[in-house]
């Protein structure tokens, strides 16, 4: 322990935190407690509690980081094509890939996020973890916008509520895909990839332009 005393605290809270999304991902956050932390991550209670001052403060961290890891993908997606159609496909398949990777992540981003800092009762990370989230809406704001202006997505399109319904279809079919494959495969015939595909498809025809 003389060792692990010398490393950085960075290296502590790390250690604690990959131990920590283990015991999430295996149990839930609910179940999981700070003893079992602990034990998983091979440090005291006490010890615990000089890193970190609660379970919040841990899940706090997680969600930031999949929220950087979900604003990375996005990113990726919309830089790597120009028209809309292309663009759009890219952002399905970038989080089905996200989903597939980092499932436990998946459904942490789509969970209810603090909003409110005009009080101190609120983490460091719940404020970073917003404005991502921000950065994330702008960078699908401009998509749609691109995409408007370009004549191929509906003119009358109200950015914000098109951008909340927009994640919410697309995060809604990935994560029904996830818990109802063999459903799906017994009940339609069809493969997850398809199933999905089929959906991608009629999400992005509600908000495109109408062929003349």
């Amino acid at each position: 322990m003389g060792r692990r005393k010398k490393e950085p605290r960075s290296v502590h809270r790390e250690n604690i935190v990959c131990a920590a999304s283990l015991l999430f991902m295996e149990k839930g956050i609910a179940a999981t407690s700070m003893d079992d932390i602990a034990k998983a991550a091979g440090y005291s209670k006490a010890t615990l509690y000089v890193y970190f001052e609660n379970k919040e403060e841990i899940v706090s961290i997680l969600v930031l980081s999949s929220m950087k890891k979900l604003h990375d993908y996005i990113s990726g997606a919309l830089e790597q094509q120009e028209a809309t159609k292309a663009r759009y496909d890219g952002i399905c398949r970038g989080l089905v890939q996200y989903q597939e990777e980092f499932p436990f992540y998946f459904k942490m981003v789509l969970d209810n996020i603090n909003v409110d800092f005009e009080s101190h009762d609120h983490l460091e990370e719940e404020r970073e973890t917003y404005q991502i989230g921000e950065e994330i809406n702008e960078k699908i704001k401009h998509f749609l916008l691109s995409g408007m202006e370009k004549g191929d997505l509906r003119k009358d399109l109200e950015i914000m509520p098109a951008i909340f319904n927009f994640w919410g279809m697309l995060s809604g079919i990935i994560q029904l895909a996830a818990n109802k494959e063999e459903y799906i495969k017994m009940s339609m015939g069809l493969s997850k990839k398809q199933f999905l595909e089929y959906g991608f498809s009629l999400i992005y025809h509600s908000i495109a332009a109408k062929e003349r």
